[in-house]
């Protein structure tokens, strides 16, 4: 697993409808100095180990160099395309904030990745109870304007909100049981 980070505009911007707090793409493959040294906080996601297809990272820098988010892309195999993005974001972390009907910051990158540059709002949303594990989990299910995108929203006891975005398929309950704390210490620089 590579992490780096959205990188300075290297590559065309997305269409203004895109743009979320932070409106740069997110670079899975480009190294560079100004990283954030990684996150404070563990990542929910699905393991590397199981998910049969590529993996990739991002770590969200602050001005100050913090990291204000970690971003996970999973890629099929082949050169299939995008099929996943989940997103770790701190309390604070302007990514965060989003002004009426926009998509969260996940559903842009997973647009920009698929070069769809439809424009795509948050039609409605939607509270249901989840369980993962032991634990019950007030999951908020975002509708799109994009019917092929599925995405989720909910709160760690931490104050860390999780987005996941996919595309072409459903979040199902087996996917809730997939995701673990993986240790920060996964995603540092250096």
């Amino acid at each position: 697993m590579r992490v780096t980070h959205p990188g300075a505009p290297t590559h065309p911007q997305p269409p203004h409808h895109l743009k979320a707090p932070y409106d740069r793409r997110m670079s899975f493959l480009r190294r560079r100095s100004a990283t954030p040294a990684g996150p404070d906080f563990d990542v929910l996601a699905m393991d590397p180990g199981d998910w049969p297809g590529n993996l990739g990272a991002g770590l969200l820098p602050a001005p100050d160099g913090t990291c204000q988010g970690v971003f996970l892309r999973y890629d099929l195999f082949g050169g299939r395309g995008p099929a996943m993005i989940i997103g770790n974001l701190p309390e604070g972390s302007p990514a965060r904030d989003l002004a009426e009907g926009e998509v969260p910051f996940e559903v842009a990158q997973l647009l920009i990745a698929l070069e769809n540059d439809e424009e795509v709002t948050v039609t409605e949303t939607e509270d249901m109870p989840v369980m993962q594990g032991d634990n019950l989990m007030i999951v908020r299910r975002l509708k799109l304007s994009e019917s092929r995108i599925s995405c989720v929203q909910f709160d760690r006891s931490d104050n860390v909100l999780v987005t996941i975005a996919a595309w072409d398929r459903p979040i199902t309950d087996d996917l809730y049981a997939l995701l673990k704390p993986l240790p920060a210490e996964l995603f540092q620089q250096g």
